[in-house]
């Protein structure tokens, strides 16, 4: 699989939204939607390192077409970021509050891949 490739990728995403929140965004957003915003951001790029720890333990690990528990969890994972973090990234640059009542469903998905992880990474007797 390719997580660790994409939890990069979401570490590169992260770091320059970050750096966009930071120093291009400070004067144009409420104090209120900024740390909405970095909130996104922090899970992305906290996501993204799960995603690299996934990648690297699947690395060593025969192909199982996506079906094993460790894939299941890495793409709850990826979708999680997504949902979650994009739909704050979309609240704070628009102010639309409906997108507030998104980032729940990227909450679920963080929750169920980590538990599947979990699962799939309990030893084994």
């Amino acid at each position: 699989m390719y997580f660790s490739s994409i939890g990069a990728l979401f570490l590169l995403v992260g770091v320059a939204a970050g750096a966009f929140g930071a120093h291009g965004l400070r004067e144009r957003l409420s104090p209120e939607m900024l740390a909405v915003f970095e909130t996104g951001a922090r899970y992305q790029l906290l996501h993204g390192l799960g995603l690299i720890l996934v990648g690297q333990r699947a690395a060593g690990v025969p192909g199982d077409g996506g079906l094993s528990a460790q894939s299941r969890g890495g793409w709850l994972l990826v979708a999680g970021t997504v949902v979650f973090s994009g739909s704050l990234y979309v609240l704070a640059l628009t102010g639309v509050r409906a997108w507030g009542a998104v980032t729940p469903v990227g909450g679920v998905c963080f929750l169920a891949g980590w538990g599947l992880l979990a699962r799939a990474w309990w030893p084994r007797r």
